[in-house]
């Protein structure tokens, strides 16, 4: 019996895994139909986010199902839970992506982004890529010490964020409404999918210290300040 819940388990992670890599897949292409003016990528990017949602429905189901089968307890229980709300996370930033398609097919034939704009837009999408990717790796390997290496590339993140809005409020900004609500969406979509990111490996440090971090940085604690202990 223990070794099929293990064989469950490890199932479950490769599941999260490869969500994490369909998610990335989706925001790299979604980015390029926003860069190119794409419609059938974006269109693409939109229909295949049924892919993710359904991968996260066999998940979640299979992990209901071991919970009614193994009726696990203590850490086991804990891995079960966790594994239920990464998968959320990670149908999200999925979703993010399908935001980010649609808008440039609402926008088509016009470009949905002003050039001006589109250099801190493709360093948003390359960090926020190399996150959930970064966040898949900590997922299958279990390390805690990566959420630190996250959540600093979430600090480049919310640089860029603002550094959208710092241009949006410029006075030389002479873009019409439709444009800057535009970009003010797009900017919001990366920096979700980025905390998507960082949740997931804040939750990969939970299952296995026991100890939840609400989007505390790991390193100090003395090492996790502000932490809150829950039951393992």
């Amino acid at each position: 019996m223990r070794s099929a819940f293990t064989e469950e388990l490890d199932l479950i992670s490769e599941q999260l895994v490869q969500m994490s890599r369909l998610s990335a897949t989706a925001l790299r292409r979604a980015t390029a139909s926003l860069m190119e003016t794409d419609l059938s990528l974006a269109q693409e990017v939109i229909s295949d986010d049924q892919l993710i949602d359904a991968l996260r429905r066999e998940l979640d189901n299979r992990a209901i199902d071991v919970l009614a089968r193994q009726q696990p307890v203590a850490t086991d229980l804990r891995q079960m839970v966790t594994a239920l709300r990464m998968s959320s996370d990670l149908e999200r930033s999925g979703d993010l992506a399908r935001h980010v398609a649609k808008l440039t097919r609402l926008r088509y034939p016009s470009h949905a982004l002003p050039e001006e704009l589109r250099p801190i837009f493709a360093e948003m999408a390359t960090t926020a890529e190399a996150m959930i990717l970064r966040a898949g790796d900590i997922i299958g390997s279990k390390d805690a010490d990566g959420a630190t290496e996250l959540m600093k590339a979430d600090d480049t993140m919310d640089r860029l964020h603002r550094e959208v809005f710092r241009k949006l409020l410029e006075p030389s900004w002479a873009q019409a409404t439709q444009v800057t609500v535009d970009a003010t969406l797009l900017s919001r979509y990366y920096e979700r999918y980025a905390d998507h990111a960082v949740s997931v490996a804040l939750r990969v440090v939970y299952l296995v210290t026991g100890v939840w971090h609400d989007e505390q940085l790991p390193g100090a604690d003395d090492r996790y300040p502000g932490s809150v202990p829950r039951e393992s």
